[in-house]
């Protein structure tokens, strides 16, 4: 991939994840805590990595994981 169409794509990403910044701390209370703040972002980056393993064939099914660790399915 050419080096400007990644750095499109790096700038773009950035603009997405600003954006879904602002969405997230406008759905939170007034009165929210940098603690739930904190917490809300995690939980947030936490399932978008989660998501990204899965496209990208990086997860093992539940199934397998059990049959690996001989744990009744």
């Amino acid at each position: 991939m050419p080096l400007l169409e990644r750095a499109r794509m790096i700038y773009m990403s950035t603009e997405n994840v600003k954006n879904e910044a602002r969405r997230l701390l406008d759905s939170l209370p007034e009165d929210v805590t940098w603690d739930q703040l904190m917490h809300e972002t995690y939980v947030r980056q936490s399932i978008e990595a989660g998501l990204a393993d899965r496209k990208a064939g990086k997860t093992i099914d539940v199934k397998a994981v059990r049959e690996r660790f001989g744990l009744p399915s």
